[in-house]
């Protein structure tokens, strides 16, 4: 759910969504002599920029790492808000072309490889309305906000685009699905109980079960690699003012996520603990592929909180480490399977354009 929107919202960017066919340049004009790559970038080697032009993010790799799907917006293409695709990975300078899964309707939002590889799942409202849902006046709300559309549930599609299941259907917000390596569980953020907390299900939709309990938003979780772990950012409200604010605004279908910490779990809900207390907006996080480590986006070193980078953390919340040094935006980061490859979105590369795209890169230790 919105995961994009902290910083394109933040300056005022309109990001994620379009429903054509869209191919793409070559990935292989970009990659003369590193040029992506900013000095300091020591962990990332041979970047390519896989998508030129709107606004994409959250891409995902398949199960054996050979694809990517994502959600784009491209408003002069006439698609108002997010819509789901999906492209092989290119290798020895093929092209990245981009097919379209979701079929334009609603808002989607979060997708992800089914186990198989044949199927991907992701969440939208296309089965309440056709439009895209109305986005929070912040002109009258005064504040920085996220909507929780109590119209977004979980559905499952081939790649040819035709909606094969839906895995949820119950009041309220449903999104924000991943699965296990193991591929056997999904973990999703919804407000079914009234708060907007993790749940886990199975493959199917079956046996869900509620992981935290906390008052205030949980969401953007992933596994461990081992499947025994979830990763996730949560704005937890601490004093009664904020609480109030909190509850106000999740009655409006509303939360500010502008202060997010990172949190892990057992899958079931079990040794909570806090990783970052950074301030500000920590989000995005991924394990490492040795689980010791979680990548993540934040701004917390920018004063304005406009610039969000990449980051390393231990477990254990030691040993901060910046990876990305870019000057305006790099989030959604997603290690390959086997953990030799990086991608993310970022705005670097974008001609000084409001464009967010999608880059690959080598990961170096």
């Amino acid at each position: 759910m919105n995961r994009s929107l902290l910083y394109i919202l933040l300056v005022a960017v309109s990001v994620l969504a379009a429903c054509t066919s869209a191919p793409q340049p070559p990935a292989a004009a970009t990659q003369v002599a590193d040029t992506l790559r900013y000095p300091e970038e020591k962990h990332l080697k041979n970047i390519r920029q896989l998508t030129f032009g709107g606004d994409n993010a959250e891409a995902y790799f398949s199960a054996d790492g050979k694809y990517l799907t994502l959600q784009r917006t491209r408003p002069e293409e006439g698609v108002a808000c997010d819509q789901i695709f999906w492209g092989k990975v290119p290798v020895a300078g093929e092209t990245f072309t981009l097919h379209p899964l979701s079929n334009g309707k609603g808002r989607t939002t979060c997708s992800y490889y089914m186990p198989d590889g044949q199927h991907i799942l992701y969440a939208s409202t296309h089965h309440k309305a056709d439009s895209c849902p109305p986005a929070p006046d912040r002109a009258k709300i005064r504040k920085y906000v996220w909507a929780i559309y109590e119209t977004f549930d979980i559905f499952v599609a081939d790649t040819a685009g035709q909606i094969v299941q839906q895995l949820t259907d119950s009041p309220g917000y449903d999104a924000e699905a991943t699965i296990s390596p193991k591929g056997d569980r999904i973990v999703f953020t919804s407000t079914r109980n009234g708060d907007i907390d993790l749940y886990t299900m199975n493959i199917d939709g079956s046996d869900v079960k509620q992981v935290t309990n906390g008052l205030g938003y949980d969401g953007g979780a992933f596994f461990s690699p081992d499947g025994s772990k979830l990763v996730f950012r949560a704005s937890r409200p601490q004093t009664p003012e904020d609480v109030k604010e909190y509850k106000d605004l999740l009655a409006q279908g509303l939360v500010a996520p502008t202060n997010m910490e990172l949190y892990t779990c057992n899958v079931d809900g079990s040794d909570l603990k806090q990783i970052t207390q950074l301030g500000k907006a920590n989000w995005a996080p991924y394990f490492h592929p040795l689980g010791n480590k979680i990548l993540f986006a934040s701004n917390h070193a920018s004063e304005g909180g406009r610039l969000f980078n990449l980051y390393l953390i231990n477990l254990d919340g030691t040993g901060l480490e910046r990876v990305t040094y870019d000057t305006e935006f790099d989030s959604f980061p997603m290690f390959s399977p086997d953990g030799k490859t990086l991608v993310f979105a970022s705005n670097r590369n974008n001609g000084e354009t409001r464009h967010t795209n999608i880059f690959i890169a080598d990961w170096v230790e």
